[in-house]
C-alpha cells in the first residue's frame, strides 16, 4: 500500500525526522466543507489545525485561516446570515464567524463535545449535536440563550433541518440498548422545533452503526442517512465474501416517520467502507457521497431511486423481465414493482444500485475524503481529503477533479499520524469492505455491537472493546487470548483486514498509544466529582463492595479474568477479562457480551447474585451515587 515506507528501518527513520520537527507546521484536515450562498466563498474546518480556512473556489487558494478554539468540526453557513457557524469540539461551543472581517463575532455555549451543527434562519434558532452528551442544544440565535436541551441516544453526530424549519434530524454514530437484542441498531432522532420537543426515533436496519451525515430533500419529505451495517451475526470467515460489514443508504419518509428502504453502496466485489458526507443538487435528482475508508466519491441518481422504489420500474427495463431459469429469482426491483413491500430486501442486496444503473464511484486523488458540500449552482462538489490536506473540486458535468485546492503546508507525517491513515484505510480490507475504524469510530471507541471474531472459538460473539489505553492493559480480548496490543493488532489484520505492509502494524500501535482520553461530561464545571459522585467513590473503595478488588490501579483493572457471574448460554467460558473502567460514560453496552444497556443494569439486574462486587445490599441512592462516580471515570 506504501511501497516507500516497506523498510520498517525507513519508517523509524521517518518517525525520528518527523519528531524533531513537528512544531514547524500543523497537520491540515479538512473535515467539514460549506460553500456560502452565493457560492463565492467555501468554509473548511481544519479539525488538526485549530482553524477555519475560507477559500476562493474560483481563484482556488485560501483567503485566510481563522483560529478556532477546541478541533473544529461541522461547519454551516445559513441564507440570509451574514455569518458562518463552526462547532468546537474541545471547547462546548459554537463559533459565529464573520468571514469578511475573518474574525469571531461571538460564542455560544453549547453541550461537550459539539460534533455538528445546523441554523434555522427564519426561526432564529441554533442547533448543536453534543456527541459527549448524548444532547442537542437548541439556542437563540440572537441571544444565545439556551431554549431547549433535548437528551438523544447514542452519541448524537449529524443534524439538520428540513426547509421549512419545522424538524430537526439528528443521526447517533453508535447505537443504544443491548447488543444482544437482534435488531439492535442505532436511531434516527426527530425533534419539533415549533415545541422543541423529541417527536420519535426511527430505528435503522439491525447491525446499522456508524452513522454519519443525514440530508432532508427539499420538499421536506425525506431523510437520507449514511451508515454502516454489521451483520454481526455471521462469523469472520465470511469477510472474504463481503459478508461481515456492509455499508448503506437509509431513506426516511418524514411524513410517516418510518425507514423506507436501505440501500447497499457496496458492488458484490467491492465494499464501500464508511460511508461519511453527502450533498444534494438543488433539484434533489442526484445526491452525492463520500466513501471515506474507500477513497472515493459516489453519485446516487436520485430521483430514479426513489421512481423505482415506488414500484415504478419501466415494464421495458431490462430488470423486470422475468428470468427464465427458476422461480424466485426475478431481480429486487421486479419484486418491488409488483409489491412495494418487497423494499425490506434491499439491504440484503450487494448488485442492487449497481444492476439498475442507479450509482457511479469515482475514485478520489488523495486520502479520507469526509465533509463535501454542493455549490448552489449544483455545477462543483467540493470535498475535504481529511489526511492530504486538501479540497478537491469536482466538475458535476464532466465527474471530473477540476481542481485541488491545499490548506497549507502541512508537516511530514509522524508514525501516529501514518497509523491513524491506516487504521481508518478501507483499501486495508480484502475488497474494501471496512476499515479498523468501522468497529472502531470516534477515535479508536467502540461501535456498541457484537462482533464473532473467532479469537475464542466460533459462535460466541463478544462486544466491542474500545481501544483506548489498549497497550496498558494487556492482554487482550475479554478472554484474554492476545499477549499483548501489538499482537492483537497482527491478528485483526490477518483475520479481518489483509496481508499488512512492514511497518502498519506498528504505526497502527504508535497511532492508538497517541489516543488520550477525553474528560467525562459527568464532572462538574471545574472538572471536579460532584456530590453524588464522591459519594460513590467511597462505595466504590469500600470493602463491602469490592469493586476496587479487581478494578484496580490508575486504570482500574488488575489485568485478570474473573468469573463474575454473566456466563451466557453460547460462551464456551465463564472467565472474562477485567476492563478499564476509564472513560465507561462513553462504552455502553456493558459486559462482554454487551447484554447491559445501562449500569444499573450491570450493578443490579445483572448481579443478583453478588458475583460481580457485592452490590444487592445497597439501596437505589447509593446505586446512583456509585453509578455518578463511574460514569465520572
Amino acid at each position: 500500500m506504501y511501497p516507500f515506507f516497506k523498510c520498517r528501518f525507513l519508517w523509524l527513520a521517518i518517525w525520528y525526522i518527523a519528531s524533531t520537527t513537528a512544531a514547524e507546521h500543523p497537520y491540515r484536515s479538512p473535515y467539514s466543507v460549506a460553500y456560502s450562498p452565493d457560492g463565492k466563498m467555501l468554509a473548511v474546518s481544519d479539525r488538526t489545525a485549530g482553524v477555519l480556512t475560507l477559500i476562493d473556489p474560483d481563484a482556488c487558494q485560501v483567503i485566510r485561516h481563522i483560529p478556532l478554539e477546541g478541533e473544529p468540526t461541522g461547519v454551516a453557513w445559513p441564507v440570509d446570515r451574514p455569518f458562518v457557524y463552526v462547532a468546537e469540539y474541545n471547547a462546548a461551543s459554537v463559533a459565529e464567524i464573520d468571514p469578511q472581517a475573518g474574525l469571531v463575532v461571538r460564542r455560544f455555549t453549547v453541550g461537550l463535545r459539539p460534533i455538528e451543527v445546523a441554523v434555522a434562519p427564519k426561526s432564529g434558532l441554533l442547533l448543536s449535536a453534543n456527541n459527549a452528551t448524548h444532547s442537542v442544544s437548541i439556542l437563540d440565535l440572537e441571544t444565545g440563550n439556551q431554549l431547549a436541551w433535548i437528551a438523544v441516544p447514542g452519541e448524537p453526530f449529524s443534524i439538520t433541518l428540513t426547509s421549512d424549519e419545522s424538524l430537526a434530524v439528528v443521526s447517533h454514530l453508535i447505537p443504544a440498548g443491548r447488543a444482544t437484542d437482534p435488531q439492535h441498531a442505532a436511531e434516527i432522532s426527530l425533534i419539533d422545533l415549533i415545541t422543541r420537543t423529541p417527536v420519535t426515533t426511527v430505528k435503522l436496519p439491525a447491525g446499522s452503526s456508524s452513522v454519519r451525515k443525514v440530508l432532508t430533500s427539499a420538499d421536506g419529505r425525506w431523510a437520507y442517512v449514511a451508515h454502516t451495517v454489521g451483520r454481526t451475526s455471521l462469523p469472520t470467515t465470511q469477510v472474504a465474501r463481503g459478508w461481515i460489514n456492509t455499508n448503506g443508504l437509509s431513506l426516511i419518509d418524514l411524513g410517516q416517520r418510518e425507514l423506507v428502504a436501505t440501500l447497499l453502496l457496496d458492488h458484490p466485489m467491492e465494499g464501500a467502507a464508511d460511508p461519511w458526507g453527502m450533498a444534494l443538487d438543488p433539484d434533489g435528482n442526484r445526491l452525492y457521497l463520500s466513501i471515506s475508508g474507500g477513497h472515493q466519491l459516489a453519485r446516487i441518481e436520485l430521483a430514479t431511486l426513489h421512481e423505482y422504489l415506488a414500484g415504478k420500474l419501466p415494464d421495458k427495463h431490462p430488470l423486470a423481465q422475468k428470468q427464465p431459469y427458476s422461480p424466485g429469482s426475478e431481480s429486487i426491483w421486479l419484486r418491488i414493482k409488483q409489491d412495494p413491500n418487497e423494499r425490506g430486501g434491499l439491504v440484503n442486496d450487494l448488485a442492487a444500485l449497481h444492476s439498475a444503473d442507479l450509482i457511479v464511484k469515482k475514485q478520489l486523488d488523495g486520502k479520507g475524503p469526509r465533509g463535501i458540500s454542493l455549490a448552489p449552482d449544483g455545477k462543483r462538489l467540493a470535498i475535504g481529503m481529511y489526511y492530504s490536506g486538501s479540497v478537491l473540486i469536482v466538475d458535476t458535468a464532466s465527474w471530473q477533479i477540476a481542481h485541488t485546492i491545499s490548506l497549507g503546508q502541512s508537516r511530514d507525517p509522524d508514525l501516529a499520524r501514518l497509523g491513524e491513515l491506516i487504521f481508518h484505510d478501507g483499501t486495508q480490507c480484502f475488497q474494501q469492505w471496512m476499515s479498523c475504524g468501522t468497529c472502531h469510530p470516534n477515535n479508536g471507541r467502540a461501535d456498541g455491537m457484537n462482533w464473532d471474531l473467532l479469537n475464542d472459538g466460533i459462535g460466541n460473539p463478544k462486544n466491542a472493546k474500545s481501544l483506548l489505553q489498549a497497550d496498558q492493559t494487556p492482554p487482550m480480548m475479554w478472554r484474554g487470548v492476545r499477549e499483548d496490543m501489538i499482537h492483537a493488532i497482527q491478528k485483526g489484520f490477518f483475520f479481518q483486514m489483509r496481508q499488512p505492509e512492514p511497518g502498519d502494524v506498528e504505526a497502527v500501535g504508535v497511532y492508538l498509544r497517541s489516543l488520550v482520553p477525553e474528560p467525562s461530561p459527568y464532572l462538574d464545571p471545574n472538572g471536579n466529582l460532584t456530590a453524588s459522585a464522591e459519594r460513590g467513590k467511597g462505595i466504590f473503595l469500600s470493602e463491602t463492595t469490592q469493586c476496587a478488588k479487581c478494578h484496580t490501579g490508575p486504570l482500574l483493572t488488575d489485568q485478570k479474568q474473573h468469573d463474575v457471574g454473566t456466563r451466557g448460554l453460547i460462551d464456551q467460558a465463564a472467565i472474562f477479562d477485567t476492563p478499564s473502567l476509564i472513560e465507561i460514560y462513553r462504552t455502553a453496552p456493558y459486559l462482554h457480551d454487551g447484554s447491559a444497556a445501562s449500569l444499573q443494569e450491570v450493578l443490579v439486574d445483572k448481579n443478583r447474585t453478588d458475583a460481580h462486587g457485592k452490590t444487592c445490599h445497597l439501596n437505589q441512592e447509593q446505586i446512583e451515587d456509585l453509578i455518578q462516580y463511574l460514569l465520572s471515570l
